[in-house]
């Protein structure tokens, strides 16, 4: 018998693939850091990446991300073939498809938290200046930031900033948020408060959310939850 979950999968349109994803640092030694990973992500997930330390969460995120070119193996993204695609095209996919959210926010200092966001939509060349402004202005509204605009990032909490880098990387209206342990160095309050930005997120835009984190208990609260050992899929809930 089918779950909620499954048929919701069944549903909606495959948005990520992995085909046989291997990555391997060449050295004297070569080092495999995940190898024939196969997985379909498909919209409106809340994806938990989780596994101990060196089982190559991070180094998948970074594939699935289109950050690092996998040694062996394929990456779609909407049904597009990404293996043979030039830097700039690559580039251009990240930019339009993907959110990146890091454990550290990586918010720049001179800038108010208004301009931050605004710096994907600069870069992209889509919306005008005023648009902009309006579009990251209900990003950081509806993650409670409102009060927050023209401060820079030195005058905001941990959870705070990090809440910041979740509307920038939502400025472009993203497919898939990507976060590597988003909650890694916060307390539990300001954990929760990203936490539920994340899953407000995947339930009232249908963006799909990857994360990788090392806090069961945020894992257990996500939907699906893919568990990697020595760079191999151990157990995917959706399988």
């Amino acid at each position: 018998m089918n779950t909620p979950v499954a048929e919701k999968q069944a549903a909606s349109a495959t948005l990520l693939e992995a085909r046989d994803l291997t990555r391997i640092l060449p050295a004297v030694v070569p080092v495999t850091l995940v190898e024939y990973i196969n997985i379909k992500v498909t919209e409106a997930e809340f994806v938990a990446i989780t596994g101990p330390s060196g089982s190559g969460k991070s180094s998948l995120l970074y594939l699935l991300g289109l950050l690092d070119r996998p040694s062996k193996g394929e990456i779609l993204i909407n049904a597009i073939d990404t293996q043979h695609l030039s830097s700039s095209e690559l580039s251009r996919i990240r930019l339009e498809k993907i959110g990146f959210v890091f454990q550290f926010h990586f918010l720049l200092p001179e800038f108010t938290v208004l301009d931050n966001v605004m710096i994907p939509m600069q870069k992209l060349g889509k919306l005008p200046q005023k648009q902009q402004v309006e579009h990251a202005t209900g990003l950081l509204t509806d993650l409670g930031l409102e009060e927050f605009l023209h401060r820079r990032p030195a005058q905001l909490s941990g959870g705070q900033r990090q809440r910041v880098a979740v509307a920038r990387a939502l400025a472009n209206s993203p497919d898939l948020i990507l976060a590597d342990e988003p909650t890694g160095s916060l307390d539990s309050a300001a954990t929760e408060q990203v936490f539920e930005s994340l899953q407000k997120i995947v339930e009232t835009q249908r963006t799909t959310v990857v994360a990788v984190t090392h806090d069961m208990d945020i894992a257990s609260r996500m939907e699906r939850r893919i568990h990697l050992v020595d760079g191999r899929v151990d157990y995917d809930n959706r399988q």
